[in-house]
């Protein structure tokens, strides 16, 4: 059995990031899947004067934990103005100053994102495809689900059959190499 941890890459509430990673996570079989909501935790803003005045916080510890623990990382990314949206960029900002750390602890990720624009947040989606490699990410694999009201539904998942079937066969080349 594998363990996956899915993270929605925005500090939305209402994240639609959050509600596709964790339907794609469900599309695995014999795993468990621990659910990280960026939206329920109070991080400070990072900043080096900061971080030198306050005690590290103990949300990026646990969230560092969680990486360690897990044997494949779901990650859907928000987009904000064609970047990383600032709740997810400051997670992984206060992550990158644990000492003698990458990021992602070399663990293997699905990449994914979404939005409501037909990119998908796409944009995005390139970005961390060409960096987080660089920060400890294996990945193994990326899908952008775009127009995401029109191809999702909470109820359901992912409604457009060509999508679904898109991103099932990515899901099950990367069950077969683990």
């Amino acid at each position: 059995m594998i363990k996956i941890l899915a993270i929605g890459g925005s500090n939305s509430v209402n994240s639609i990031n959050r509600k596709h990673a964790y339907f794609v996570a469900s599309l695995f079989s014999d795993a468990t899947v621990e659910k990280y909501n960026l939206s329920t935790k109070e991080i400070p803003l990072f900043s080096v004067q900061l971080e030198s005045e306050i005690p590290f916080p103990e949300e990026i510890v646990a969230f560092a934990k969680m990486i360690d623990e897990s044997d494949l990382i779901v990650l859907s990314l928000a987009e904000n103005n064609g970047s990383f949206n600032a709740g997810f960029k400051n997670l992984i900002d206060w992550t990158s100053r644990i000492p003698k750390r990458k990021i992602f602890g070399e663990k293997p990720m699905l990449l994914i994102s979404t939005s409501p624009g037909p990119r998908g947040a796409s944009s995005v989606l390139e970005h961390a495809k060409a960096t987080f490699p660089f920060r400890g990410a294996v990945v193994k694999g990326s899908f952008s689900l775009p127009s995401f009201d029109q191809n999702f539904d909470t109820e359901t998942g992912i409604t457009n059959p060509e999508l679904l079937e898109k991103i099932t066969a990515i899901v099950h080349t990367i069950q077969a190499e683990m």
